[in-house]
């Protein structure tokens, strides 16, 4: 990317209305657009983000055999109603919108119904199973409160996941390894120190299902920990008889707040039993298909990690996310020369910045931005054969000689 030829430009001021810091952030860098309130567009820049965010996901759950889909967010009334959670008594966030020919359709806030509806048609034998699959897919739900930037949108882009199983004990490997798979991507997003699985509600099926949390001033949630973080708890669920249940009620918990960046359940026959997801076992017997539900919230996963590495500055991208890994300035006729033949070959990983900018307007921006490191080639650098180089997370600077630039970046 040429910042002389993009569209997006950088502002000095974010809108009035946008008072989260991850999103006056991300729209004065120019990686979203707000439309209105919990609606956003992304930019080049973000959709960059967003779209690495997914390929961490996606590899990782690759990993352990789960096959990517895609489903309509519009949605047929039908498996809904069979569920009870078309009724805007018992799902208070719908968006709803009626045909020309008549009927409704809604727009998914989730996906558990037309999951299961559509394996029907693919599961009907024990030899179907195991089968996992994802999808990345926009949802829509009429929040009452969208203030928080990306962290809570009206409409968002959420990963979910699902398992169908034979067996409770089957149901229960799979969960373990998701939570594992959920640990390495938080991880690789840098968010491994300070992100905990998290003792939730369970609701009616379960005891208890698991939240992935991480610490961060402005999130939503309250939880509880313990002296070396290996027991999270919701605040829903920390109460004297979790505690005895979970064998740690003599232990001092401390308060915290965070922000849900994923969760995983054991839906068991939730869906599948009123939905009739059914498949005949080896004894040529009839049984219910185990569910099991994981969702990870991508677009407000990118709106913790803005939120969370940000500094007076601006934004602080982790290498793995980062929209691009270097942002790329020539100053000077020999400086710009030798910028645009480091650029050359390299414009999947290089921001190159060509504006007719004054250069402190440059690094202004490189600050903004978030970009990992900065490369500065200039005609009082290349005096020694040299170009300096900054981390943006340390504010560390260093130089290597030209020809290192070109054959170890």
């Amino acid at each position: 990317m040429r910042l002389s030829k993009t569209f997006v430009k950088t502002l000095r001021d974010a809108p009035k209305d946008e008072t989260a810091k991850n999103g006056s952030l991300l729209i004065r860098a120019g990686f979203i657009h707000k439309e209105m309130a919990g609606i956003y567009d992304y930019l080049p820049l973000g959709l960059r983000v967003i779209e690495n965010i997914k390929s961490v996901i996606r590899e990782e759950l690759n990993k352990i055999g789960c096959e990517e889909i895609l489903m309509t967010a519009l949605q047929n009334p039908e498996p809904w109603e069979k569920t009870g959670r078309f009724s805007n008594q018992e799902v208070d966030i719908w968006f709803k919108t009626e045909l020309s020919s008549g009927g409704i359709l809604g727009l998914a806030p989730t996906h558990e119904e037309p999951i299961t509806s559509l394996m029907k048609s693919y599961i009907s034998s024990y030899k179907d199973l195991p089968l996992y699959v994802y999808q990345f897919q926009n949802k829509f739900r009429n929040e009452l409160r969208a203030k928080s930037g990306i962290l809570r949108g009206r409409e968002f882009l959420m990963k979910d996941l699902y398992s169908f199983h034979t067996s409770k004990e089957d149901l229960d490997e799979f969960y373990h390894q998701v939570e594992l798979a959920y640990n390495r991507i938080f991880e690789r997003m840098g968010l491994g120190d300070s992100t905990f699985e998290t003792f939730a509600s369970g609701g009616i099926f379960s005891k208890y299902s698991h939240e992935f949390q991480t610490f961060l001033p402005v999130g939503e949630d309250t939880v509880y920990y313990n002296n070396d973080k290996s027991v999270v708890l919701n605040k829903e669920v920390f109460n004297e008889d979790v505690l005895k249940d979970l064998g740690v009620e003599n232990e001092k918990f401390e308060e915290a707040t965070a922000a849900e960046v994923g969760n995983i359940f054991k839906l068991q026959f939730k869906y599948s039993e009123p939905l009739g997801l059914k498949y005949i076992d080896e004894e040529n017997q009839q049984q219910i298909v185990y569910m099991g539900c994981y969702g990870i919230g991508v677009s407000r996963l990118m709106g913790v990690i803005a939120e969370k590495f940000a500094d007076e500055k601006g934004l602080v991208w982790p290498e793995t996310v980062a929209p691009f890994k270097y942002y790329l300035i020539g100053i000077g006729e020999n400086g710009i020369k030798e910028a645009e033949k480091f650029y050359q070959g390299r414009e999947d990983i290089t921001l190159l910045d060509d504006r007719d900018k004054r250069p402190g307007e440059k690094f202004a921006d490189s600050e903004l931005l978030g970009i990992p490191f900065r490369v500065v080639i200039s005609d009082k650098t290349l005096a020694n054969n040299e170009v300096e180089i900054t981390e943006r997370k340390t504010g560390q600077s260093w130089r290597v000689k030209l020809a290192e630039l070109f054959e170890k970046f």
